[in-house]
């Protein structure tokens, strides 16, 4: 296995840029550490790289992954969600206490989290909706990216009509949180949920709108249709 990462990591670095590292950088107000590679170019490394494990077990795929969350580079992160990810088909309601530690311990800016909660994380929910009260837990958390992940996690399936009462709970348990990463990542699932039932979404918005932060506001009535868009934004 270390063979492997070794490998991997060395693609990586043969691929890295420092303009695309210096362009990349803009994309965060936090510290990120990164090699600089295009978004493109880390999926296919870790793509062709992933065939050399493919025959592996689900442990063993999950133990290089954590391998990589554990550099705090965000491209190798990137390649972990991605390959966590592939692993979707075997996916167990267990598998959420690790990837619970992944965003606990290793998410430190909003793309990694993003990219790992969309995909993995959300379909694991999708897939095990008993596992929902253990996500709805994150809220609670004092870590800002643990609190936006229990929203973004939701943002596919609310795209599909899935989960609204659990969505409106979600935003309800965040609703007043002071983190604007919070409020776009709430703002983001209302706004996924509005796909499949603008109006249940305005309703929501509209009971609630005098004391929801306007960032939280701004995202979730963005695809709502023009005329319900400005009655949400009557003051």
């Amino acid at each position: 296995m270390n063979e492997i990462i070794a490998s991997l990591k060395e693609e990586l670095v043969a691929n890295a840029s420092l303009k695309v590292r210096e362009s990349g950088e803009r994309f965060f107000r936090e510290p990120v550490h990164m090699y600089g590679i295009r978004s493109s170019e880390v999926v296919r490394i870790g793509k062709d790289h992933f065939k050399k494990v493919a025959d592996k077990s689900k442990a063993e795929i999950f133990s290089i992954c954590d391998s990589l969350w554990q550099s705090g580079i965000i491209e190798e992160s990137f390649i972990a969600c991605n390959w966590s990810y592939y692993m979707r088909k075997s996916y167990e309601p267990d598998d959420f206490r690790i990837f619970e530690v992944w965003v606990k311990n290793y998410v430190s800016n909003w793309a990694s989290c993003d990219t790992l909660c969309n995909h993995s994380v959300g379909t694991l929910i999708d897939m095990y909706p008993e596992l929902m009260p253990q996500l709805k837990e994150w809220t609670k958390s004092e870590n800002r990216w643990v609190k936006r992940a229990a929203a973004v996690t939701l943002i596919v399936p609310a795209r599909q009509g899935r989960f609204l009462e659990d969505i409106f709970e979600m935003a309800d348990l965040l609703h007043s949180d002071s983190d604007d990463m919070v409020q776009k990542g709430y703002g983001w699932m209302l706004k996924a949920a509005s796909q499949a039932h603008p109006d249940r979404v305005f309703g929501y918005i509209i009971s609630r709108k005098s004391t929801m932060p306007r960032t939280a506001l701004r995202y979730a009535i963005e695809k709502l249709p023009q005329e319900l868009k400005a009655k949400a934004m009557i003051k």
